[in-house]
C-alpha cells in the first residue's frame, strides 16, 4: 500500500511554471520534478514569468513561486497571472516563516505555502496536495 501511494506521488503530467530568483533552488525544483514527467517552465523573476505565461499556449496547471523576489513579489505575480489563467493553482514558497509572509505580503492562511529549505520529498508531498485539491 505504501509503495502504491509513493508511486502515485512520483509521477505527474502537469505543466508547472516555477519562479525562483535563487538559481540553486530553481535547479533543485527542476531536477526533482522534470524526471517525474512534469513539464516545467522556468523563470527567475516575476516579469520573466509573465512573459512565459503570456506566450505559452495551453494550460499551465500550477504556478510555483517564491514570495519574496526583486521587481515583483510572488503574490503580485499570482494575482496578475490568475486574471488570464483562472484555473491555475498557486503554491507559494519562502524561506521566511508563513506568519512573516502572511503579515508582510498580504497573503492569508488559506493560501498554499511551502516552507524552505526544500527537500525533494517535502516538495513532492506539497505539490501533490495542491494539484489534487479541487478548485472552488
Amino acid at each position: 500500500m505504501v509503495t502504491e501511494e509513493l508511486n502515485v506521488m512520483l509521477h505527474g503530467t502537469e505543466t508547472i511554471l516555477v519562479v525562483e530568483d535563487e538559481p540553486s533552488i530553481l535547479r533543485l525544483v527542476v531536477d526533482t520534478l522534470q524526471p517525474l514527467g512534469y513539464k516545467l517552465l522556468e523563470a527567475s523573476n516575476g516579469p520573466e514569468a509573465l512573459r512565459i505565461s503570456e506566450s505559452t499556449e495551453g494550460e499551465i496547471d500550477l504556478l510555483l513561486t517564491d514570495v519574496i523576489m526583486p521587481e515583483m513579489n510572488g503574490k503580485e505575480l499570482a494575482d496578475i497571472i490568475k486574471k488570464s489563467r483562472q484555473s491555475i493553482k498557486i503554491l507559494f514558497m519562502s524561506g521566511y516563516t508563513d506568519e512573516t509572509v502572511i503579515h508582510h505580503y498580504i497573503m492569508d492562511s488559506t493560501m498554499n505555502f511551502l516552507q524552505k529549505p526544500l527537500t525533494p520529498k517535502k516538495l513532492m508531498i506539497k505539490l501533490n496536495e495542491v494539484l489534487d485539491k479541487k478548485t472552488v
